[in-house]
C-alpha cells in the first residue's frame, strides 16, 4: 500500500536545457530527510512531455540511486501511446522502480473500452504494480469508477491517483474496487476530505517545496489528531492555490528556487511565471512561514 504524503518530483534543470543531476539528487535526499514517503519522478509536475526517452530512463535511475531503499519510487511511464507506455514501464520495472504511474491517454480521446485496454496492456506487458492516474483536466478523458473497478481486478493495478476533484469518487471507488484499491489524491487542496472519504495519501505538488507540513498533516491523520490536521491544512491552502496561479510547474519551480533547492528555468512550451505571479508565490510562501519574511 502506497500511502501518506509523496511528492511528484520537479526536474532541475540548467541554465542550457540540461537536467541538473546533482541538484536533481540533492532534492530527492531532501524530500526524504524531510518526511516524504515516496517520490514519483518524471510525472507531469516533472515535465516528462518534453524530455527524451533517454533523459526520462536517467532521471528514474537518478532518483533510485538515492531513494531505493528509503521510500517507494513510483516512475512515471504513461504516454499516449499503448507501445511507448508499455517500453517505459518495462524500463521502471528493469530499473528497480516499485510501481508505475500510468496516465490516462492524452488528445487520444478513447472510450472506456479503450481505457481499459491500454491499462490491460500495459499491465499484461509487464511485471511491476500499476497505479492509474485520472487527471480530466489534462488528458480530456474521465476513467469512471466501473471501468477503474473492472481494472482493479488485475492483479498489478493497485491504486489510482485521483485528480478529478470530485470527493464522491474515493467512496465510491472503495465501494466498487475494495478498501485494498490504494487511492491517492492528485489535487492538494482537497487532501483532507479525500483521506475522508477513504483515501490513503497524496501524489503532491506542494510536497516539493513544504515536505515536511505535507508530510505533517498525513502523520496527523494517521494518529487521529483532527486538530492538528486542520491547523496544517489551513496554512497550507494558500501555499496549493499559489502553486496553481499558472500552469505547473512553472510556480513550484519558483517557489524551489526562492528556497535555494535549485533553478526554475523549464523546456519550452513551458515559461518563466509572469511578475504577478511571483508575488502570489512568494507571498504564499511567507505566511505559511516556508520562506523567511
Amino acid at each position: 500500500m502506497f500511502k501518506g504524503s509523496i511528492t511528484a518530483l520537479i526536474t532541475p534543470f540548467t541554465q542550457d536545457g540540461a537536467i541538473d543531476e546533482k541538484a536533481f539528487q540533492s532534492f530527492v535526499d531532501w524530500q526524504l530527510k524531510q518526511g516524504t514517503t515516496g517520490v514519483v519522478p518524471v510525472g507531469t509536475t516533472g515535465e516528462s512531455p518534453t524530455l527524451s526517452h533517454a533523459e526520462h530512463h536517467r532521471v528514474v535511475e537518478l532518483a533510485l540511486e538515492v531513494a531505493k531503499g528509503r521510500g517507494p519510487v513510483i516512475a512515471g511511464t504513461g504516454s499516449n501511446s499503448t507501445a511507448e507506455a508499455v517500453s517505459l514501464t518495462r524500463h521502471a520495472q528493469n530499473a528497480g522502480a516499485d510501481a508505475a504511474l500510468v496516465v490516462t491517454p492524452y488528445y487520444n480521446k478513447p472510450t472506456q473500452k479503450g481505457l481499459y485496454a491500454h491499462f490491460k496492456a500495459v499491465h499484461d506487458a509487464t511485471d511491476i504494480p500499476i497505479i492509474i492516474y485520472n487527471i480530466p483536466g489534462r488528458s480530456i478523458v474521465d476513467m469512471n469508477v466501473d471501468t477503474m473497478a473492472q481494472l482493479a481486478k488485475l492483479p498489478r493495478i493497485v491504486g489510482v491517483k485521483d485528480a478529478t476533484s470530485d470527493l464522491e469518487r474515493p467512496a465510491l471507488t472503495r465501494l466498487a474496487a475494495g478498501v485494498d484499491f490504494c487511492q491517492l489524491s492528485g489535487e492538494d487542496g482537497t487532501i483532507v476530505p479525500f483521506l475522508a472519504q477513504g483515501g490513503h495519501g497524496c501524489i503532491s505538488v506542494t510536497s516539493n517545496i513544504a515536505p515536511k507540513l505535507c508530510a505533517d498533516l498525513h502523520a496527523a491523520w494517521a494518529a487521529g489528531n483532527i486538530s492538528k490536521v486542520q491547523e496544517l491544512n489551513y496554512r497550507l491552502m494558500p501555499v496549493h492555490k499559489a502553486m496553481f496561479c499558472e500552469s505547473s510547474p512553472g510556480p513550484v519551480k519558483y517557489a524551489a528556487e526562492l528556497l535555494g533547492l535549485c533553478g526554475s528555468h523549464m523546456r519550452l512550451p513551458m515559461v518563466e511565471i509572469a511578475e504577478e505571479s511571483k508575488r502570489k508565490v512568494e507571498a504564499a510562501l511567507k505566511n505559511a512561514g516556508i520562506l523567511g519574511q
